[in-house]
């Protein structure tokens, strides 16, 4: 009994190094993989440490075959969900007050209007390629970007790319903090006082905040105001996507499953309705062959190097999506909503929703 009890032992004992092995594998791996490389061997372990229980997260949630969504890990690996938060997620919603302002106006749906099945302004030449906003909370400036493209197009028949770095240096004045967050209705005031914005060609991205350079020769497009769609009102932003165009949103992007989503139907029970800290577009929507509604939503951070289905859940909101082969030429990512659910278009209850 002895012999076996020390059998036993020894087996678990080479088990528990096979997984230590694997682990310290992976992490150098992943490491070479993403070119992680840090200052001190203090914070590589603590790196190391963070990186570790995220691994132990993601693997706990896939071996609860109840999930309907597989996580995965990434790039963010080694980082905490609050460093993700503070360095990604910039759309400030609860440092805004309740009103957007005397110039806001709200959007009123027209009458007598027939609304198609479904609508993706993708097909029709609405919206540019995805971006990437980086290491910078700017994704109101992306959001405001890509709803004011929507509507150049619209007017011109041009897609012009237009210049997010532009709205990071030079909308400070108006409220907004550059890399450190703002808001989408202050990015359109700014371009409406400014008498427009610069192209993305003549003033690039570079993900930090630097001296505002606009230059006057080089707008690509123009706004006279903006209207606002009633936060929460999913009647009236169907409207406005499918009469008006691309609708910048913002959504509760704070959780690691957002972080670290891989495929499925993405489902967050502590989404918050209220606390909304991240800039998207909507730019669709429309009805799985299942019979599920959905919201088809293009997003600016790159989670994963491939096309895959990425996540957002909104408030208390349900539902289901299943991807079909049209959506691989791109990633995706799913946001829950009820009763429509909506599609994160990456290269992943909305609240707040404008119009340019």
């Amino acid at each position: 009994m002895a012999h076996l009890t020390l059998l036993l032992v020894m087996i678990f004992a080479s088990a528990t190094l096979s997984d230590l092995l694997i682990k310290d594998n992976a992490w150098h791996a992943w490491k070479e993989y993403y070119n992680k490389i840090y200052a001190s061997d203090d914070e590589e372990s603590l790196r190391y440490s963070i990186w570790i229980n995220n691994l132990k997260m993601i693997n706990q949630h896939n071996s609860d075959k109840s999930k309907s969504f597989t996580m995965e890990m990434n790039h963010l690996g080694d980082m905490t969900i609050k460093e993700v938060h503070l360095m990604l997620n910039g759309y400030n919603r609860m440092k805004e007050t309740k009103s957007h302002g005397s110039d806001a106006v709200t959007f009123l749906p027209p009458s007598n209007v027939v609304l198609p099945k479904e609508v993706d302004w993708r097909t029709k030449g609405y919206v540019t390629p995805v971006k990437n906003q980086g290491q910078c909370g700017s994704c109101w400036a992306f959001s405001a970007t890509g709803s004011l493209e929507g509507q150049h197009f619209k007017k011109t028949g041009k897609l012009v790319s237009l210049s997010e770095q532009n709205l990071v240096d030079c909308s400070l004045k108006f409220g907004n903090y550059g890399c450190d967050g703002g808001w989408m209705v202050r990015a359109f005031r700014y371009i409406n006082a400014n008498g427009g914005i610069d192209t993305e060609a003549s003033y690039p991205y570079v993900g930090a905040d630097e001296k505002c350079h606009f230059n006057k020769s080089d707008v690509g497009a123009d706004d006279t105001g903006y209207v606002t769609v009633k936060s929460g009102d999913e009647d009236a932003l169907k409207m406005a996507v499918g009469t008006v165009g691309p609708i910048s949103v913002a959504i509760d992007a704070g959780h690691s499953s957002f972080a670290f989503y891989n495929g499925g139907v993405y489902v967050e029970p502590d989404c918050s309705t209220t606390f909304l800290d991240h800039g998207v577009l909507a730019v669709g929507y429309g009805t799985t062959e299942e019979g599920q509604d959905y919201w088809l939503v293009k997003n600016r951070l790159v989670i994963s190097f491939r096309p895959s289905k990425c996540p957002v859940a909104v408030g208390e909101q349900a539902g289901e999506w299943k991807a079909t082969s049209k959506w691989q030429e791109t990633s995706t990512t799913c946001v829950e909503l009820l009763p429509m659910q909506a599609i994160l278009w990456f290269e992943g209850t909305l609240g707040d929703y404008e119009l340019p």
